[in-house]
């Protein structure tokens, strides 16, 4: 995790978000590739009356900062704005958060130059970002970050904030995932159960998931407004390592689905999860048919697929 100082309260869970994670600007980032800079900016100074399209986190955002609704001085939960827009061109984005409702006071608008340095400044503890590029490096900063991907968005049932992770290289580290890759289930297998009581090493979402359990912390455990799962590709008797080590952490999980291979994306609808978080491609695939996805890109290894 980031460990640069913040303002903001210390159990605040800070969220920082790139502009086109949280709006649709697909028709003017086009245009920006096909045509430049200068085009873009004209595009959206002669458009900054008009509303952007929602983005695939903007719905998870709304329910995050509903989370301030009721809170007594410092909010529970800030979210920040960066953009690689000018701060003029920027106007039009500033009008939308007014527009959506969003208690999004901070910003940061770097025209073309990198957003990372400022999600460190920030103590951020998640990063959301349509730039794969963008998450990549920050994830080899240490950040929690994910590349927000074109999804099927969960029906809201409620205002509860429900967020699901993948085990093995997203909440843990990668070392047992690497065993399965190199030496198939059954020696997988072996490797969890000889190492059943060795706690798995902290992926690069143990951060965000501490923060998400202080978050929790803060209300009685019947009205806490934030739900947590695991969705995990583990079946017994690799489930034991994963049970003992959240024991370990001191952290709270409040459903484990260890589904043995099965596809995910119908459990995460029936879990209701309003984004997941996995590493694996083909997990993504199935997920993002059903509710609204992260990817989590592993680092390029020597002899291996990052």
């Amino acid at each position: 995790m980031a460990t640069a100082s913040r303002d903001a309260p210390h159990d605040a869970l800070v969220v920082a978000i790139s502009s086109r994670a949280l709006f649709d600007l697909s028709e003017s980032h086009a245009l920006f590739e096909r045509s430049g800079v200068e085009a873009f900016a004209r595009h959206q100074i002669e458009r900054e009356d008009e509303l952007l399209p929602p983005g695939m986190a903007l719905p998870l955002v709304q329910k995050l900062l509903a989370l301030n609704d009721g809170a007594v001085g410092a909010p529970r939960v800030e979210v920040i704005l960066l953009s690689r827009n000018s701060a003029d061109t920027g106007l039009r984005i500033f009008n939308s958060i007014e527009h959506y409702g969003l208690g999004i006071t901070r910003a940061v608008f770097t025209r073309g130059e990198p957003t990372l340095p400022y999600v460190r400044a920030f103590g951020a503890d998640l990063f959301l970002s349509a730039n794969p590029d963008s998450v990549a490096n920050a994830l080899a900063s240490g950040i929690a970050a994910a590349t927000i991907l074109p999804s099927k968005a969960a029906r809201v049932s409620s205002r509860q904030v429900r967020i699901a992770f993948d085990g093995d290289a997203v909440l843990f580290g990668d070392e047992s995932e690497r065993v399965s890759e190199q030496g198939g289930i059954e020696a997988f297998h072996r490797h969890e159960t000889e190492r059943a009581s060795e706690p798995l090493s902290g992926g690069p979402f143990r951060g965000f998931l501490d923060a998400l359990h202080r978050l929790q912390d803060a209300f009685p455990s019947e009205d806490a407004p934030i739900r947590t799962a695991l969705v995990t590709a583990r079946s017994a008797p690799a489930h034991k390592r994963v049970i003992l080590t959240l024991r370990e952490w001191g952290v709270r999980i409040d459903e484990a689905l260890f589904l043995g291979g099965r596809a995910k994306g119908p459990f995460l609808e029936a879990f209701g999860a309003d984004i997941f978080f996995d590493d694996s491609p083909v997990n993504i695939e199935s997920a993002r048919q059903h509710v609204a996805t992260g990817h989590v890109p592993r680092r390029a290894r020597p002899g291996g697929a990052g």
